[in-house]
């Protein structure tokens, strides 16, 4: 077929993005049948999930891992369930392109079966949602959407295709090109460089700090700003802290490495935030979860922020030196004006203090080599496991605490990608995110009362044989709530317990009544062979670890204390 041959919508629609390279898209049935037949014969995969929620959450998982938009689909029924599925990646900045259908404009405002306006659904979880009355206006809808989920933020894009599958559109002629984009790239498509007097001013400061510490945000691990970032904080001696969706930008056991900052901490990266005279954010949104409600750094502390988006410079501290530009070529270039300076240690040495102080008072929890299995343990154990190369997809709650305070990640080729807050993320999500990865590993660490959300999709994993190790730190309730029911409860042993305790389930059972393989781990010394088995395996596996409620994960240090 010439390029410029007219053709319908579907077609038009699977060769536009087949061009860009996408190997997979996630939907749920019934919705453009048409489009996803002519995708299979240009050996792009539809994946067909349980839920459109979970459909959401693997489009967002592969757009995470491949830089690049991910697709998900739903007919006019299932678009506030596919809307409730973006809110993850629009707070995560993930790429995700929703497509649903909608019935037509003569049965609207008539009471039609199942119908209710979209556009209100879509409004709060994405940056630009669109109705698409006729094919002719398809191809520069979606070219929008597309270049509007790439460009900073990053964030979610919505077309309403007319027709109860998208079929109107479907049916409709075009003759433009099948092409969305001219110059393919990954995400941040542009990385402008911050003005050079803002940079110059943001290194005299920087050079004049006697305390400083870094603080890296997503923005920075989308940037893929790491090796820049680890430049700087050995030129100026600064200890680095992350935000919850940064972990693993530089090496965790590096010297200079603080751990998280903010609610989802261990104690070290605050207490070294907090004393710190002046803060780089490099990235980071400055919301209340790095920064534990405003309190780290203090309100007073000087700031230096750099950032692709400018709405974020000096959003919550007003103390603010501000460099608007992307986080990796803005520090190129702050790193050569910085250069190699003689600086004082002695700021990163207290802190480095502070950080071996708090592994020591770790280590037996971490060696415990007796049941009930300490989630410490479980967490050093897949340490060791993951390759080198492996993506490790966390959920939220208890599940981003453990794995964002506990397993260290090389810096250099491993990927951590947590949930911005949406529980049972975690599981879909990695298996998009395998979709993308081709021949890296991935890991999902989530914990029974996410699991439970979308075990439904263990079917789809088993049919589509995408090779995720699911990892369940399996402790019969919601943990992470356990300590606010006993305040609320009066501390009175056992009172309210029934409010987050659930099961006992042994998910090896549940995995094999999808045809899923399943581990079951009760003693520290399985968990090792478990996963060395899990991920030499080419199918899904479940690691089902058996834990108890009662341990806390580490908990955050505050300066209210």
């Amino acid at each position: 077929m010439a390029e410029n041959a007219a053709m319908n919508g579907a077609e038009w629609l699977a060769r536009a993005l087949a061009s860009t390279g996408m190997t997979h898209i996630f939907f749920v049935e019934s919705t453009m049948r048409r489009t996803l037949l002519a995708l299979t014969d240009l050996a792009v995969k539809p994946v067909l999930a349980h839920s459109e929620k979970a459909a959401a959450y693997m489009a967002d998982g592969y757009a995470r891992v491949a830089g690049r938009p991910g697709i998900c689909m739903a007919q006019s029924v299932g678009a506030a369930n596919l809307a409730s599925g973006l809110q993850d990646a629009y707070l995560g900045h993930s790429p995700v392109i929703a497509l649903t259908g909608r019935k037509e404009p003569s049965f609207q405002h008539r009471n039609s079966y199942q119908e209710i306006p979209h556009a209100p659904l879509f409004a709060a979880v994405t940056k630009f949602s669109a109705p698409v009355d006729t094919t002719g206006e398809l191809p520069r809808l979606l070219r929008h959407a597309w270049c509007s989920a790439l460009a900073d933020p990053v964030r979610p894009t919505h077309l309403d295709f007319n027709g109860l599958q998208g079929d109107v559109i479907e049916l409709g002629q075009t003759d433009a090109a099948a092409k969305i984009e001219t110059d393919p790239r990954p995400i941040p498509v542009h990385r402008p460089i911050g003005a050079d007097a803002e940079i110059e001013r943001a290194a005299k400061l920087l050079l004049g700090a006697k305390r400083l510490a870094i603080v890296a945000g997503d923005g920075s691990a989308t940037s893929g700003a790491g090796p820049e970032i680890l430049a700087l904080a050995e030129a100026l001696v600064a200890p680095v802290a992350t935000t919850l969706g940064a972990r693993g930008i530089i090496p965790t056991r590096h010297r200079l490495s603080a751990g998280v900052a903010g609610s989802y901490s261990a104690p070290p990266a605050n207490r070294i935030v907090y004393s710190a005279d002046m803060v780089l954010f490099v990235g980071c949104d400055t919301g209340d979860q790095v920064t534990l409600n405003w309190t780290v750094p203090d309100v007073a502390t000087p700031i230096v922020q750099i950032d692709a988006d400018p709405l974020e410079i000096g959003r919550s501290y007003p103390n603010t030196t501000g460099v608007v530009g992307d986080p990796k070529s803005t520090l190129a270039r702050l790193n050569q004006l910085v250069g190699r300076p003689v600086r004082d240690t002695g700021f990163a040495d207290e802190a480095a203090r502070i950080v071996a102080d708090w592994r020591d008072s770790v280590a037996a929890l971490v060696a415990k080599d007796t049941a009930p299995i300490a989630v410490e343990r479980l967490c050093a154990e897949i340490t060791e496991a993951l390759p080198a190369d492996g993506v490790l997809v966390a959920d939220t709650g208890y599940s981003g605490i453990w794995t964002g305070t506990m397993i260290d990640l090389n810096g250099a080729g491993q990927t951590y990608l947590r949930a911005a807050g949406s529980l049972g993320w975690a599981f879909p999500a990695s298996l998009g995110a395998k979709c993308a990865a081709g021949p890296r590993r991935v890991v999902c660490f989530t914990g029974d009362g996410g699991f439970y959300y979308h075990l439904a999709e263990l079917e789809s994993a088993r049919r589509y044989r995408i090779p995720v190790v699911i990892v369940i730190n399996n402790n019969s309730g919601f943990g992470q709530n356990l300590t606010g029911v006993h305040r609320i409860a009066g501390n009175r042993p056992g009172r309210g317990e029934e409010l987050i305790r659930f099961g006992p389930t042994d998910f090896t059972q549940v995995a094999a009544s999808f045809g899923v393989r399943g581990i079951r781990v009760e003693q520290p010394d399985e968990i090792a062979p478990a996963l060395a088995e899990a991920l030499a395996a080419d199918e899904p596996v479940v690691v089902d670890v058996v834990t108890e409620l009662e341990p806390r994960a580490p908990e955050p240090w505050s300066p209210r204390r």
